[in-house]
């Protein structure tokens, strides 16, 4: 049988992991408090350590973050272990697809909420945060939807089923992806929107109707626009990030309600000698933070598929680029959350979309696929652990050559002047603007 690649299995609106052996329920604790809830109900997974006070939540809970992952609705039904280990890592959870549009709506006049609605009350019932994701995306569309939704019905559509949707758990989603990979400067259109059926059938303006739509629908909600490919320190990157940085400003400018920024962080590893330095998103949260807004690292996962060497070298490279990105985002106050795409091996995406060639295992994430801690678990812990010394100076937001204006401070009047002279702005030389990229690199 032929093997679905994530992006497949998306459209479809289908579980990405399938067919997981069934197990034992077993009692389960919340996330936020450690030591007031040790009690036989804790959950003891074999070969699983640390528990307790050596968990991802709880060092992440010291340094005032929540830590967490996105969740496999069907594992987290059928396999019991899987359910301890996220009850006992995770403060934040986020559906990986049970909020789709093609898993919520298998009809134009239906709506299936069974997945959405176990999550929410497996988060509830051990005070886990829950994300929402995401009500607005260009993939995961349902079969039904390019011949039902046309210019004419389309944002009567999308208010309607932001209002279904974020309206039905109002009150209980911790944050909204609202929208999702809006930016794609290969587009090449001036705003730097992804040309999408959503652009195409609202126009530019379906952003601005997306997020009122959410607030309205949910006002306690963090509403956050959500993006990949904005973190590594490279000419495509810069780019991105610059167009992202605008539809903020636009949004902000138009009193659009956004409260946070989601980085999605799916890294590549990096040999142990070249581990990259992430000047750039640091500089780009710095500009986020600038604008009031709350940033979450959404779904990190780090893949070593160009990594040579054994498994333990491999292991080492992952772990080495969580402690480096980690630290460097970490030591901004405006990252609130850090998810990673998963918590163990076998149930990421990459390794059925993006394996290696040698076939062997992928291993992205801070767990095995026998639940067994990772470097990358103790990478994650240490910088948690170095956060609260990191924020003693966060970076400063860096001069931002795509801002709309640069402010020129204004020139004092002498005590004895009776009228001011108003001089006439002077251009800055040449040689001090910052340089605009004129031609798209590969």
């Amino acid at each position: 049988m032929k093997r679905l690649t994530r992006r497949e299995l998306l459209a479809m609106g289908r579980d990405v992991s399938a067919g997981l052996a069934a197990g034992a329920l077993l009692p389960l604790t919340g996330c936020h408090h450690r030591m007031e809830q040790q009690s036989s109900t804790r959950v003891i997974v074999p070969g699983l350590t640390p528990l307790g006070e050596g968990s991802l939540k709880a060092h992440a809970l010291d340094a005032n973050l929540l830590s967490g992952s996105a969740v496999d609705v069907h594992a987290l039904r059928m396999d019991g272990r899987y359910r301890g280990l996220v009850a006992e890592q995770c403060s934040i959870i986020v559906a990986e697809n049970a909020m789709k549009w093609a898993a919520l709506r298998p009809a134009p006049d239906v709506f299936e909420f069974a997945d959405a609605d176990y999550l929410v009350d497996f988060a509830e019932k051990n005070d886990i945060k829950l994300r929402g994701h995401n009500l607005v995306w260009h993939l995961a569309l349902p079969s039904w939807f390019k011949d039902t939704v046309f210019k004419g019905n389309a944002q009567k559509m999308l208010t309607e089923h932001i209002a279904t949707v974020a309206g039905r758990y109002a009150g209980r989603i911790h944050s909204w992806d609202v929208v999702n990979e809006a930016i794609d400067v290969n587009d090449q259109r001036p705003d730097g929107l992804r040309k999408t059926v959503w652009l195409e059938l609202i126009g530019e303006d379906y952003i601005e109707v997306a997020f009122r739509a959410a607030r309205q629908a949910d006002p306690s909600a963090l509403l956050t626009y959500n993006e990949y490919g904005i973190e590594r320190d490279n000419y495509a990157s810069d780019q991105k990030r610059a167009q992202v940085l605008l539809l903020l400003r636009r949004m902000k400018a138009r009193n659009v309600p956004i409260d946070a920024v989601g980085i999605q962080s799916h890294l590549p590893a990096e040999a142990l000698n070249t581990s990259g330095n992430y000047l750039g998103v640091a500089h780009f949260i710095a500009e986020v933070r600038a604008m009031g807004l709350q940033v979450f690292i959404t779904e990190m996962d780090v893949s070593d598929s160009a990594i040579q060497g054994d498994q333990r070298e491999r292991n080492r490279a992952v772990a080495a680029t969580y402690s480096d990105y980690l630290h460097v985002v970490l030591a901004d106050p405006a990252v609130k959350a850090v998810l990673t795409w998963g918590l163990s091996g076998s149930h990421s995406w990459l390794n059925h979309e993006q394996p290696r060639v040698d076939h062997s295992a992928l291993q992205p994430l801070p767990f095995d696929g026998e639940y067994k801690t990772l470097p990358a678990f103790f990478a994650m812990r240490e910088a948690f652990d170095g956060r609260l010394a990191s924020l003693k100076n966060p970076p400063a937001a860096a001069v931002d050559p795509w801002a709309p204006f640069t402010p020129r401070p204004k020139t004092a009047a002498k005590p004895d002047d009776k009228t001011p002279a108003v001089k006439k702005p002077v251009p800055a030389p040449a040689s001090t603007l910052p340089a605009m990229p004129t031609t798209q690199k590969n």
